[in-house]
């Protein structure tokens, strides 16, 4: 693909405009690592809940929901649409205390809940697992997403792919910190959003339109006698229960144990990751929870369907892509190169480099927010100055860089990486939910948990007792590694000590979970007006749920030009959505500004 004068100059202008912010932010994010890192906890809810959403939207995302729906269909997506539960989960129950912890990073709440010497080592082995383990896979797969784009599109050669984007991205995540990833990611949102979008309506004008891609579908579905993989229909929003590769038991697993079970960036039991630091960054409670809304609202809801039409686009265009070996993932960017205007090609590949750049200077902020905040300063250098910190903080994020994309050269598909963090974090999830409601709760069980949960993962990916034939293997494996992990975690909890009273005592006096498994405690902190919400935020969680996968299928259907389906879905997901604020209403809001839980 040939591109012009002036589409280079429409990317170098968006280059540029990412320089000026992180260069106007600079003064701001070098005051402290509380600027650096989380903002000076000054951020309104559409900013950081317009950062989560652009931080989840990569390079890669487009991708793999190409590669998933043009082998399986567009119910595939229950790989990624399930973890809404996790995510609401984290709105009703769980930002708040988030909020409420003031600390900079989620590992810090390590230190903050537990004592001693298992805390201290938790929280450092944590900091170094996900900053730099975890992180570094995470970077290396968004690296290899954006070095297929390139070298799909432009011929670009791999080495030069990364350097050129990492090197960039690094560069205004060093010098501004949070400030200027916010900032960026809202830029980069809006015109990425643009951009798939515009592409889907030329990716579908291609085939014919709307109802030549439905009757093309149609045709591809009987000629392969199953739908891309299993059986039932292409455009089907539900599995068929006898697809061989989302039977009834492995959707069950999905919608029923995986979302609450799984560790995975953006999508953590309880919250954590970028999502929490989002949190943590928001002015107050208030904030926090609308933050998250917006977040899995946007997520969910509102993105999708661009990829998906594009993807369906490519399933008709390209039907060798479906093909076992074949690289489906990479018919989004030949549908981009084959049958998007010319004026646009400039527009495009800047979209893509910010759907890069979004999840990489988040990336690159949050990792090194764990090396230095819990890791550096904890541990190796206490007690010098905020300048000191902000310098480590900023050298910690070009290390990162480095060695992300050194990760990117060992892997060899998106969905690879992708696959190695949900197995690595498979059956730890409800340690992660439990520690906030539950007093009982130590740092043993969390190592327990973590150590459990990776052995037997990893001991199931070499010699599961499941046949690899089985089409419920993967469920099988799942379900085995959580029940594993629960007797283990569960174990270790009850044969050690519990947490010194003092250190729960902190805790609850600080954070003010629910006092349901906290009555204990509770009882010798009169002074905190006992929170009992939970029956409330139950509801809202159903609610948030409904709006959500109403407004998704809604949008779905009349896409499609089933209307009356399609009016009747939003319909319910603007009752839920209104039935949520009557309720919030009827609390009061100062139950979301911090005041809750405390006596006059």
């Amino acid at each position: 693909m040939k591109l012009t004068w002036a589409d280079w100059l429409v990317v170098a202008a968006y280059f540029l405009v990412n320089l000026v912010i992180g260069l106007y932010y600079r003064k701001r994010a070098s005051a402290s690592t509380d600027d650096f890192f989380v903002s000076g906890r000054q951020v309104t809810w559409w900013l950081a809940g317009t950062s989560m959403v652009a931080t989840t939207f990569a390079a890669d995302t487009p991708l793999w929901v190409t590669g998933q729906v043009v082998r399986r269909g567009v119910a595939a997506n229950w790989f990624w649409w399930s973890f809404l539960f996790s995510g609401m989960m984290t709105v009703f129950f769980f930002a708040r205390l988030w909020r409420r912890a003031e600390i900079i990073t989620d590992v810090e709440l390590v230190e903050l809940r537990y004592a001693g010497k298992p805390a201290a080592f938790l929280r450092g082995f944590r900091a170094l697992y996900f900053g730099l383990l975890i992180n570094c896979i995470i970077l290396g797969w968004v690296n290899l997403a954006m070095e297929k784009i390139l070298g799909i599109s432009l011929n670009v050669p791999k080495f030069w792919a990364v350097v050129i984007c990492m090197a960039i991205t690094a560069a205004y995540t060093s010098i501004s910190g949070l400030w200027g990833v916010l900032w960026t990611d809202l830029v980069q949102f809006v015109l990425k959003m643009t951009m798939v979008i515009v592409l889907a309506f030329y990716a579908v004008r291609a085939v014919g339109g709307m109802t030549m891609l439905k009757t093309k579908l149609a045709a591809l579905d009987a000629a392969r006698g199953t739908a891309v993989g299993g059986s039932g229909s292409i455009l089907s929003f539900i599995p068929d229960v006898h697809s061989p590769w989302m039977p009834l038991m492995t959707f069950l697993m999905y919608i029923g144990v995986y979302w609450w079970s799984v560790w995975y960036p953006g999508a953590e039991p309880g919250g954590g990751g970028y999502v929490a630091q989002r949190i943590f960054c928001a002015k107050d409670e208030k904030h926090s929870l609308w933050a998250t809304l917006w977040f899995n609202i946007a997520h969910y809801a509102l993105r999708p369907w661009a990829w998906i039409f594009t993807a369906l686009a490519v399933a008709v265009l390209y039907p060798g892509l479906s093909q076992p070996g074949a690289d489906a993932e990479s018919g989004f960017v030949r549908v981009w190169v084959d049958y998007l205007p010319g004026a646009f090609r400039g527009l495009m590949l800047a979209a893509f480099a910010a759907a890069y750049m979004s999840t990489i200077a988040t990336q690159l902020n949050w990792g090194s927010s764990y090396v230095v905040n819990d890791f550096y300063r904890r541990f190796l250098v206490r007690q010098r100055d905020e300048k000191h910190y902000v310098v480590v903080s900023k050298i910690a994020t070009l290390g990162l860089m480095v060695l992300g994309a050194a990760v990117s050269y060992l892997m060899q598909t998106v969905a690879g990486g992708w696959d190695m963090v949900v197995n690595i974090g498979a059956g730890t999830g409800a340690v992660y939910l439990l520690r906030w409601y539950w007093w009982r709760i130590n740092a043993w069980s969390e190592i327990s948990a973590m150590v459990s949960a990776a052995v037997v993962s990893i001991t199931l990916r070499f010699v599961s007792p499941f046949s690899t034939s089985d089409p419920n293997a993967f469920a099988k494996n799942l379900l085995l590694t959580v029940l594993v992990t629960s007797v283990v975690w569960v174990g270790a909890t009850f044969l050690t000590q519990p947490e010194p009273e003092a250190k729960l005592l902190d805790f609850y006096r600080r954070v003010r979970p629910g006092v349901a498994g906290w009555k204990r405690v509770a009882a010798q902190a009169p002074e905190i007006a006992p929170t009992r919400d939970g029956w409330y935020n139950l509801m809202d969680w159903v609610l948030g749920c409904l709006m959500v996968y109403m407004t998704l299928f809604g949008i779905g259907k009349l896409l499609l030009g089933t209307t009356g389906t399609g009016v009747l879905f939003l319909a319910i997901a603007g009752f839920s959505g209104y039935a949520i604020y009557w309720d919030f209403s009827r609390r009061g809001w100062e139950s979301l500004s911090g005041k809750e839980g405390q006596t006059p």
